[in-house]
C-alpha cells in the first residue's frame, strides 16, 4: 500500500505543478512571508480537488502562517480552507471558530462575510467553524505546516458559491 501511494504521489506531482508536500509538524517557518504579493484580488475557478497524500489541495484544511489584512508583515499561524492556486502560490480562505452569525450586520457593514463549515480535527476542541469568503489569500506552499483533514464536497460548494457571491 505504502509503494501506490508513493507512486501515486509521484504521478500527482510530475501532473500538477505547483503541488509541494506539507511540511513536517514543527519544521514550518513562522512569522511573516517575506515576498508576500498581496491578498488574491483576480478570478479563479474553484475545484475541489483533495488527494490523500501530505499535499495541500483544494478542499483541504491546512495550518500555515496568514499575515494580517492591514498589515502583511504581521499575522499569525491559523487554519486555512485550501480553494485553488495562483502560480506557485496556494489560494485559501481564513478560518475562525469565532461565531459570526451574532455579529452577521456589523461584519458586513466593516465588508466581512463569513460562511460555517462545521467543525473539524482542524480544532481541539472541535468547536465550528467558520470561512471568510471574500478574503482569499495566497500562501506558500513551503509555509504550510499541517494538513488537517478535508472537508465534504457539499461544503465545498457552498464555500465557493458564496465566494462567487462576494468576489
Amino acid at each position: 500500500m505504502a509503494a501506490t501511494n508513493t507512486i501515486i504521489t509521484a504521478i500527482l506531482d510530475a501532473l500538477s505543478p505547483g503541488r509541494r508536500r506539507a511540511r513536517p509538524a514543527g519544521s514550518a517557518p513562522s512569522g511573516p512571508a517575506s515576498g508576500y504579493p498581496g491578498d488574491f484580488r483576480g478570478r479563479t475557478t474553484l475545484t475541489y480537488a483533495p488527494h490523500p497524500d501530505n499535499i495541500a489541495d483544494p478542499g483541504e484544511v491546512v495550518w500555515t502562517w496568514v499575515p494580517y489584512e492591514e498589515d502583511h508583515s504581521e499575522g499569525k499561524d491559523r487554519p486555512v480552507l485550501v480553494i485553488g492556486r495562483d502560480g506557485p502560490w496556494l489560494l485559501a480562505l481564513p478560518m475562525t471558530s469565532k461565531d459570526h452569525d451574532r455579529d452577521a450586520a456589523q461584519e458586513a457593514d466593516e465588508g466581512r462575510y463569513w460562511v460555517e463549515i462545521g467543525s473539524g480535527g482542524w480544532d481541539r476542541q472541535r468547536r465550528v467553524s467558520e470561512v471568510r469568503v471574500n478574503r482569499i489569500v495566497r500562501v506558500d506552499p513551503d509555509r504550510v505546516r499541517r494538513i488537517s483533514e478535508r472537508i465534504s464536497p457539499e461544503r465545498f460548494q457552498a464555500v465557493a458559491e458564496a465566494v462567487q457571491r462576494h468576489w
